[in-house]
């Protein structure tokens, strides 16, 4: 089934970013492509209207020209929170691109989130931003786990483009997210792209609302051996299997000479090689002390 489009008017396309990590948030579509069937924003369906199933629709976002550019010098605005900005349609309609054009210039810094390659069209543009960075989600490296899992390219076109966007010295992140208990094998991810990347985020696979069910019933069907771990994440929640992968990786991190960290704040730290590791398993102990950081640098 194919994609439903429209285009739509809004009066911006920046808004104040709840997130720790940056200060506007930049969604120049409303829905994605890809489809993710662990995709969390597949929430915002309940203010869209939208009747088609996540994945199958793309609102294209059109908005004035933004008045005054230079008033978000030395923000960071976040493109991607709830849609990935490089998406197919990005070819056709050219948003994500617009935005950065009307921005160039402005003196804010810009991190973009995506699945895709379709990012390295804007190498040239995405530079001329002071301390620009550019992250790509990879929880796979196993192609067949990524098709039955989302419709974005393939893991090896993500990775060369990682390797593009750092050699020419834009700072790259390696987004392992989500991490699938028994089946994300994050050593071999963060050997794989350690070349290409400046920092590492690990963040575990959190089950919440109507994707719970569906990602419980691929368990099921496609890894049944993986049920029982499952249950005991998701229904009894058992934080076990994370502590225990916290520990693995904190070994494996010092092994391979690797900085390790379990601390929100490290992102806003400039990122040398080798890759910094940052972990984001407990989103409610983490997620919260960060904003309260993002808040105190704010009021000095």
């Amino acid at each position: 089934m194919g994609v439903v489009v429209r285009d739509i008017e809004v009066k911006s396309v920046l808004t104040r970013s709840n997130l720790p990590v940056a200060d506007n948030s930049v969604n120049p579509y409303v829905g994605c492509a890809h489809g993710c069937k662990y995709c969390y924003a597949s929430f915002m369906k309940r203010f869209t209207n939208h009747l088609e199933p996540w994945g199958e629709f793309v609102d294209v976002k059109h908005w004035p020209p933004i008045r005054n550019p230079q008033r978000y010098a030395g923000r960071e605005l976040f493109l991607g929170s709830v849609t990935d900005p490089y998406q197919p349609l990005e070819a056709r309609y050219g948003r994500t691109r617009a935005l950065l054009l009307q921005m160039q210039g402005s003196g804010c810094t810009v991190s973009i989130a995506t699945k895709s390659d379709l990012v390295l069209r804007d190498l040239d543009l995405i530079k001329t931003f002071p301390n620009a960075r550019v992250c790509w989600s990879i929880n796979t490296l196993d192609e067949d786990f990524r098709r039955d899992m989302d419709n974005a390219v393939a893991i090896e076109r993500r990775l060369a483009a990682m390797k593009a966007f750092h050699d020419a010295g834009v700072r790259t992140t390696c987004f392992i997210s989500p991490i699938f208990p028994g089946i994300t094998d994050v050593q071999a991810i963060i050997r794989r792209a350690r070349d290409r990347c400046n920092l590492v985020w690990l963040e575990n696979l959190n089950l919440r609302g109507s994707y719970k069910k569906a990602i419980l019933e691929y368990i099921s069907q496609k890894r049944p051996e993986l049920t029982p771990l499952y249950e005991a994440i998701y229904q009894r929640r058992d934080r076990g299997y994370w502590m225990a992968l916290d520990e693995e990786v904190r070994a494996f991190a010092a092994q391979e000479g690797l900085p390790y960290l379990r601390d929100d704040d490290s992102v806003r730290r400039p990122f040398e090689a080798p890759p910094l590791l940052v972990n984001y398993f407990f989103h409610e102990e983490i997620v919260p002390s960060a904003r309260r950081t993002k808040a105190r640098s704010a009021a000095r």
